[in-house]
């Protein structure tokens, strides 16, 4: 006898989405709002170490704020300080701490672990809360452009493993993510535009008027003004929830449109050994797949052009030396194989709209490739 009994059910899921600037003085509520249960909840936070070194008063600061809001939360240890950047999703050992205080300090699924810092940070301590107790609550306070305008208030978790960039994850959304523009503030040049990338990316296939406001905005955000810089970040994190909150939110599917430019991406960052920032990867990868855009005929001169100045604009190189050769088309097989089936690879169609194809010329990749390193000679960045 065969017998099949089908299951089904939904879960919805809703988070907020908060910005503001000095979360941590007491006379800004917002935080502790997002904690509050009408009991005191146990808290423990995971702090980048980039972040504690730039703002010295930092964990005082959440010491004392937790102070005045001790009816609603208390600190159940001391804050945990971890590497920033890829090294903290490269060491396993990383994110064993974070679980290893799990079970010593009796952190449940009713407690929350807040993450401070960049997105590599984010990725990581968010999965050593997936993992723990089957999940625990995660508060995640972004503290780079590319964390508060993408990356954090998303629903991945995510470290390295076998040479591979997020090769061990889950899909966990936050309980909140609360985005504070005082931290961009100490941010070094590379880190402020870095970011800035993703809303590129996001313009480039789904909104032409964010692309032209990134193209009337870009000298600008590069010289470090902060109204602009709010206003993409605020546009951005929108445009990646409203993505987000679509189709296939735990993508299930090969379709991953906010993926164009990052097949590269991911590869070029391996291949120098993180050297190159995430950002500054992402950058490069639109500008390698619009090119591409560009050789199929898919797009047109003078809207490659655009592109490739408003990254020029923005201050990123179009060209490092770890792009040459076979190795970065070795690239394509492993996003094959991180999208679990078929090839799917996000192009241009026109600007604010993009196209998927699930195959890729690999002639024309070097003769893009070859294109960027001229123009990158051409013209150095300016900032």
């Amino acid at each position: 006898m065969n017998t099949i009994i089908k299951q089904r059910f939904s879960v919805p899921f809703e988070y907020p989405v908060c910005f503001s600037e000095n979360i941590f003085d007491p006379e800004n509520r917002s935080f502790a709002a997002i904690l509050e249960q009408g009991k005191q909840v146990k808290t423990f936070f995971v702090i980048d170490s980039g972040v504690a070194e730039s703002h010295p008063d930092l964990i005082q600061n959440i010491q004392e704020y937790a102070k005045a809001y001790e009816s609603i939360f208390y600190l159940c240890a001391e804050p945990v300080i971890v590497p920033g950047g890829e090294t903290c999703k490269n060491d396993p050992s990383v994110y064993e701490k974070i679980v290893e205080a799990t079970h010593i300090h009796g952190i449940d699924r009713h407690s929350y672990i807040v993450a401070i810092g960049g997105g590599a940070v984010l990725d990581m301590a968010g999965f050593a809360a997936a993992i723990s107790h089957r999940g625990i609550r995660l508060v995640r306070v972004p503290t780079t452009v590319l964390s508060q305008n993408d990356s954090g208030v998303g629903v991945k978790t995510s470290v390295n493993s076998f040479g591979k960039k997020n090769y061990l994850g889950t899909f966990t959304p936050p309980v909140a993510v609360i985005n504070d523009f005082e931290f961009l503030k100490t941010l070094d040049d590379r880190d402020w535009r870095s970011g800035i990338s993703e809303a590129i990316k996001v313009a480039l296939i789904k909104d032409l008027s964010f692309f032209e406001w990134l193209e009337e905005n870009a000298i600008a955000m590069a010289d470090r003004q902060m109204e602009p810089m709010q206003k993409q970040i605020i546009r951005s994190a929108q445009m990646h929830l409203d993505h987000i909150a679509g189709k296939d939110p735990f993508e299930f599917g090969s379709s991953r449109p906010l993926d164009f430019g990052h097949w590269a991406a991911h590869k070029l960052e391996h291949l120098s050994n993180y050297r190159v920032r995430h950002g500054e990867a992402v950058a490069l990868g639109i500008a390698l797949d619009s090119t591409y855009s560009y050789l199929k005929g898919m797009i047109t001169k003078g809207e490659l052009d655009r592109i490739i100045t408003l990254i020029q604009n923005l201050g990123f190189e179009l060209y490092q030396p770890e792009l040459s050769g076979e190795n970065l088309l070795k690239g394509l097989k492993e996003f094959q194989e991180h999208l679990g089936g078929q090839l799917t690879i996000m192009l241009l169609e026109k600007l604010g709209k993009g196209v998927e194809v699930h195959e890729m010329d690999h002639d024309l990749i070097l003769q893009a490739i070859g294109m960027l390193q001229e123009w990158n000679a051409l013209a150095p960045t300016k900032h």
